[in-house]
């Protein structure tokens, strides 16, 4: 059964419980009141009947009256019993049916109920100049036989027509609960490997659901960049390595096709040292490209300047090659430096700009290249820019693919690894790179990475 149909088989069922509840509670008070209303009434016509029976100078006016005034119960009697020293009531309670307890309860406290099925006894105690006496009213309770059948018949029509309200209501209120579910889960049978970039939708509602949306759709992030990344290598690789190795081989079939020179051999080596460098560093980039991804792995994360950082890659780039010239703008530095303070995984995070600011030097032909660096109340900005190259705006989509280079970039060494490698690393910081180029005229990168939960 679908959580769905349980919940409203729940709630109908709650429902229907409260209802019958309220009507038994309903039913018995007023049958309570009933009786107790109608022996109020026997009470009057017993005292009544005692008034204008034992009373000396009543006249026979006033009997007529009480019969004209008093409307005739069902099964109407009145019996008067004289109290006599040593009277048990034994041989009338027998005859009318009536416990002896009955009567004993009259002498002892003056008055006592009773009744059997639908017929009901008022005794009264009663002293008159003719001595004492016990009066017996007794008779049908109308309300309870007529009045109760009509209540009890008003309150089953009542629990039926609150009953379909109620199941009218379970059932809309379990669709509504459950539409959103409904739709996630619609969503997510559409979601397969062929189209990864599929998302569930996010409001802005705080509530559970949109909390699970959210968290869904950050595993999807984590499953599309891996799914990716994976794919790349397995394609890529069997492409980018195949190179030297065909170089490779060919080169020693060559060499072995017939006996050559110490010359030939020599440099047969060195083309074959330099193709296995170059596989060398192809395979180590593959597998840093691939464990970037998000494999599931629990990085190290501490807080990080990124100020500091950025001297620090600035330092090392110098160091690598000096042609390089960097200038940092920190005129857009905020007053408070925690701003500038984000949770990451320090050797990543400078291996990231170090890959994008390597890049505009040596694109750029080693121009200056400027770097900026700001912060909102909610990220770190890092800007860089270049006077270089540029990248062609047909080819923009592709520069996160492994191994990918533009087409005017063949006079330049590389092996189009590191944009897609700062592209992973960024994406493992919940950051985001955003490029924009011209043919000719130089390229911007600008990357922005949330900021730490510290103290500001």
């Amino acid at each position: 059964m679908k959580t769905q149909s349980k919940t409203t088989i729940l709630l109908l069922s709650a429902f229907f419980a409260i209802i019958l509840i309220f009507s038994v509670f309903i039913y018995l008070s007023v049958s309570n009141y009933s009786y107790e209303d109608f022996y109020k009434l026997l009470e009057i016509r017993a005292i009544t009947t005692a008034k204008t029976e034992l009373e000396e100078n009543v006249s026979p006016d006033a009997r007529d009256l009480r019969d004209e005034f008093f409307e005739k119960l069902p099964h109407e009697k009145d019996y008067i019993f004289k109290l006599e020293p040593g009277e048990n009531f034994y041989k009338v309670s027998a005859k009318m049916n009536i416990p002896v307890d009955f009567f004993k309860t009259i002498i002892d406290e003056g008055k006592a109920e009773y009744h059997y099925r639908s017929l009901f006894y008022k005794g009264i105690k009663y002293s008159s100049s003719k001595g004492n006496f016990i009066v017996i009213t007794s008779a049908e309770n109308y309300y309870e036989v007529h009045h109760a059948v009509y209540l009890k018949r008003t309150l089953v029509l009542a629990i039926a027509a609150a009953f379909i309200l109620s199941l009218g209501i379970a059932i809309y209120f379990s669709k509504y609960v459950f539409k959103p579910i409904t739709k996630i889960t619609e969503r997510v049978k559409q979601i397969s490997s062929e189209n990864l970039h599929l998302r569930l939708p996010v409001t802005n509602k705080n509530d559970e659901l949109n909390e699970l949306s959210v968290t869904f759709n950050d595993m999807l992030n984590r499953i599309e960049t891996s799914f990716e990344t994976q794919n790349n290598f397995v394609s890529n690789a069997s492409h980018e390595l195949r190179t030297p190795l065909t170089a490779i081989i060919g080169e020693a079939d060559v060499a072995l096709s017939k006996i050559r020179s110490t010359e030939e051999y020599i440099e047969t080596i060195k083309i074959v040292l330099d193709e296995a460098e170059k596989l060398d560093k192809k395979t180590k980039a593959l597998l840093f490209l691939a464990q970037t991804g998000f494999n599931g792995k629990i990085q190290k994360f501490d807080k990080v300047r990124i100020d500091q950082l950025l001297w620090d890659v600035k330092e090392t780039i110098e160091k690598i090659n000096p042609d390089s010239k960097i200038f940092i703008d920190t005129s857009l530095l905020p007053e408070n430096p925690v701003k500038l303070k984000v949770k990451g995984n320090e050797q990543l995070l400078h291996l990231a700009l170090t890959n994008i600011i390597s890049n505009a030097c040596k694109y750029s032909n080693y121009k200056t290249v400027y770097v900026s660096i700001g912060a909102s109340d909610n990220k770190v900005i890092v800007i860089v820019k270049d006077s270089g190259i540029g990248i062609p705006e047909s080819e923009l989509k592709y520069i996160y693919d492994p191994f990918f280079r533009a087409s005017n970039t063949k006079n330049y060494e590389g092996y189009g690894i590191g944009l897609p490698l700062t592209n992973n690393i960024i994406k493992m910081h919940n950051g985001e790179i955003i490029v924009s180029s011209l043919l000719d005229s130089g390229t911007t990168v600008q990357i922005n990475l949330p900021i730490g939960n510290y103290e500001i």
